[in-house]
C-alpha cells in the first residue's frame, strides 16, 4: 500500500504540487527519503521520527520509502515535515488516507511533536484555493492561511491533536482571520523646515511613484525627508496587500497573519551584496528590491554601495520584476519599487562651502560621484539638490503643510492615474511607456519645443526624454491639468540632470 498526502515546492512566488509518496514493505529495516530532498528536507527522517517517538508511536521494523514526486523537482525548505509524517502514519494505518485526500499539508516538526510555524503559508493556502482543497498548517499561521478566501484550514499545534481531529476524536477549531497591521507611524513633513524644493520633489515622486535622487551636505535632512514618504503614499489595495504579503511569507517575515495595507520601506545598509539586494543564497529567497514592492526602496549614501550592487539593480529598476538564476534554481520575483536615494556631493560632503570643504576640491566631488553609474542615474527620473539649512530656518515655526494635506494630494493624482490606465496592467505614470506615454503624456506645442530644445541641450538619452514625460504628466496630475503644458515640462526638466558617462 502506498499512502499520498499533497504538499508543495515553492519555487519563487510559485507553489508547485508534490505529492508525498510513503511505501511501508517487507524488507530490512529502514527509512529512506528519495525525491531530490535539501540537507533540510532529508533531516526531516530524524524530526519526524523524534515526533512520532513523543507520541508514543515506533517506526514499525520494515523498509520504509518517502518518494517526493514529481522526482525531478528540487525540494527545499522544513515544511515537508508534516506532510512526511502524516504519510507515515497513513501507511501505517494510524489515519485512514482518504481523510487526507482533501488537504495539502505544510509545517514543520519539533522533536516533541508540536507543529511549527515554516515559510510559505500563505502560497500554499493560495495553491489549495485553486485545488479546491482545505490546508493543514501550524496553529501560529491558521491566521495567516485564512486570507485565501474560502479555504478550510486546520491550524493544528501539535501532531497528536491533528490525528485526533482527523480521527473524530477532537475538533480543531477554524482560526480567526488575520488583522490588518495598522500603518507604522513615520515622521511628519511638518518636522523639514526649509527645503521647499526637496519637498516639491518628494510629492511629485509620491504622486507618479518615480525614482528620486537628493544630493546635498550631511544634516541637511535628506534622510529625514526619506523616511516621510511612506507617510504621505497611499495605502495599497487589497490585490496588492495580499501581492507583497505572498512575498512576505516566502521570506518567513509574514508574523501573526498581519497583512498590512501600508506599502514596504526598505533601507538597508550600503555593505550590502548583490545577492541581499536583488536576491539569492543557497535557498534563493527574495532580495530587498522584491521585499521593497510596490513601495520604497531607500539607499542611504548611494556611493557607498559596491557598484556592482547598484548596477545589479539596473535591470529590475526598468522592467519591475527580477530574475535570480543559479544552477538549480532559476527564479523570478516582482519588483516594482520606487527608488528613493541620498548621498553627500563628496565624500567630505562640504564641497559648495569653501570654509569646510577639503583640499581636493572639486575634483574629489567628480571621483565620489562617479562610483555611481551613468546608466544607474539615467533611471532616476528625479534629481534635486538639498541645501544646508541655516540657523534661521530651524527657528522658523514648523510648515502649515504637513504629511496629511501633501497625502491628500498625492491621492487625488493617484486616483486620476488608476482611472486613466484601468484595464492596462499599469498602475502609475512611472510605468507607462508605448502607446500609453504618447497618448496620455504628449505636450502642447510650447512643451514639444521646449522638450526637443532641452533633449538637444542636455543630450538627453531616448530613456531620460520618456521620463520626462511620465514627470511631466505626474505634474500636471497634481495641478488638476487635463494636458501636459509647457509649465509642467518645464518643472519636469529643472529636476533632470544629464547622467555622466559609466
Amino acid at each position: 500500500m502506498v499512502a499520498i498526502v499533497s504538499t508543495v515546492a515553492y519555487l519563487g512566488l510559485e507553489a508547485r504540487a508534490v505529492e508525498v509518496q510513503c511505501q511501508i514493505a517487507p524488507g530490512m529495516p529502514g527509512f529512506t527519503l528519495v525525491g531530490l530532498p535539501d540537507k533540510a528536507v532529508r533531516e526531516s527522517q530524524q524530526r519526524v521520527s523524534a515526533a512520532l517517538t513523543a507520541m508514543g508511536l515506533a517506526l514499525p521494523p520494515k523498509r520504509i520509502i518517502v518518494n517526493l514526486s514529481p522526482a525531478d523537482l528540487p525540494k527545499e525548505g522544513s515544511h515537508f515535515d508534516l506532510p512526511v509524517a502524516l504519510s507515515l502514519l497513513a501507511a501505517m494505518g494510524v489515519i485512514d488516507a482518504e481523510h487526507l485526500g482533501d488537504f495539502v499539508a505544510v509545517g514543520e516538526l519539533a522533536l516533541d511533536g508540536r507543529v511549527i510555524p515554516s515559510p510559505g503559508v500563505l502560497l500554499a493556502a493560495l495553491h489549495a484555493s485553486e485545488l479546491e482543497k482545505g490546508l493543514i498548517c501550524p496553529a501560529s499561521q491558521g491566521s495567516e492561511a485564512r486570507w485565501a478566501s474560502g479555504v478550510p484550514v486546520l491550524a493544528a499545534p501539535n501532531l497528536i491533536s491533528l490525528l485526533n481531529h482527523l480521527r473524530g476524536q477532537q475538533v480543531l477549531q477554524t482560526p480567526p482571520m488575520g488583522e490588518v497591521a495598522p500603518p507604522p507611524r513615520g515622521p511628519d513633513l511638518r518636522q523639514v523646515k526649509g527645503q521647499e524644493t526637496a519637498r516639491r520633489a518628494l510629492e511629485i515622486a509620491a504622486a507618479g511613484a518615480h525614482n528620486l535622487l537628493m544630493v546635498g551636505p550631511p544634516g541637511a535632512g535628506k534622510s529625514l525627508l526619506a523616511s516621510c514618504l511612506p507617510g504621505v503614499l497611499p495605502e495599497l489595495t487589497p490585490a496588492e496587500a495580499l501581492e507583497v504579503s505572498m512575498i512576505a511569507s516566502v521570506a518567513g517575515t509574514l508574523e501573526g497573519g498581519r497583512i498590512s495595507r501600508a506599502r514596504p520601506y526598505r533601507s538597508p545598509h550600503h555593505s550590502a551584496s548583490i545577492a541581499a539586494l536583488t536576491g539569492g543564497g543557497i535557498k534563493v529567497r527574495p532580495g530587498e528590491v522584491s521585499m521593497a514592492h510596490l513601495g520604497v526602496l531607500f539607499l542611504d549614501e548611494l556611493p557607498e554601495f559596491q557598484r556592482q550592487a547598484l548596477d545589479s539593480l539596473r535591470q529590475p529598476l526598468e522592467s519591475g520584476e527580477v530574475t535570480v538564476a543559479r544552477a538549480n534554481a532559476h527564479l523570478t520575483y516582482p519588483a516594482r519599487v520606487q527608488l528613493v536615494a541620498a548621498m553627500n556631493p563628496c565624500r567630505c560632503g562640504h564641497l559648495g562651502d569653501p570654509a569646510l570643504a577639503c583640499s581636493r576640491a572639486p575634483r574629489c566631488a567628480a571621483d565620489y560621484q562617479s562610483k555611481v553609474s551613468g546608466p544607474l542615474l539615467d533611471r532616476i527620473d528625479l534629481h534635486v539638490e538639498v541645501d544646508p539649512v541655516r540657523a534661521a530656518d530651524l527657528a522658523l515655526p514648523p510648515p502649515e503643510e504637513g504629511s496629511a494635506e501633501v497625502a491628500a494630494r498625492v491621492a487625488r493624482a493617484r486616483r486620476v492615474q488608476t482611472e486613466r490606465l484601468a484595464g492596462t496592467g499599469t498602475r502609475t505614470n512611472a510605468e507607462m511607456d508605448g502607446d500609453r506615454l504618447e497618448k496620455h503624456a504628449t505636450p502642447d506645442e510650447g512643451g514639444k519645443r521646449l522638450l526637443f530644445q532641452a533633449a538637444e541641450a542636455m543630450r538627453l538619452s531616448a530613456r531620460g526624454y520618456t521620463r520626462i514625460l511620465r514627470v511631466a504628466r505626474t505634474i500636471a496630475d497634481l495641478a488638476g491639468s487635463e494636458g501636459v503644458q509647457r509649465i509642467h515640462v518645464a518643472e519636469a526638466l529643472s529636476y533632470r540632470r544629464q547622467a555622466p558617462r559609466a
